[in-house]
């Protein structure tokens, strides 16, 4: 029992030490490149302002279904008008 408490002591330490760091430093918590940032529409990326690869097939997988949806049906009005 006395090895959980200090493993669950350990652990709070360990997360008040980084909440604290990162309140301290007076910055806000991003997410990594790639990702869900990679198939937004973005020209760049939202993190490391790098150019997005407009033929990663990560926008085709994971692109949202009623976006998908939209651009089809602007494609087709397009090809009609």
């Amino acid at each position: 029992m006395a090895t959980f408490f200090f493993a669950f002591g350990l652990l709070l330490l360990i997360i008040l030490g980084m909440s604290l760091g990162v309140i301290l430093m007076n910055k806000s918590i991003k997410g990594s490149c790639g990702g869900l940032n990679a198939i937004s529409d973005a020209d760049q990326c939202v993190v490391c302002k790098k150019d997005i690869d407009p033929d990663s097939p990560l926008r085709d997988r994971l692109a949202c279904p009623r976006a998908k949806k939209m651009l089809e049906r602007a494609q087709m009005e397009a090809e009609n008008a």
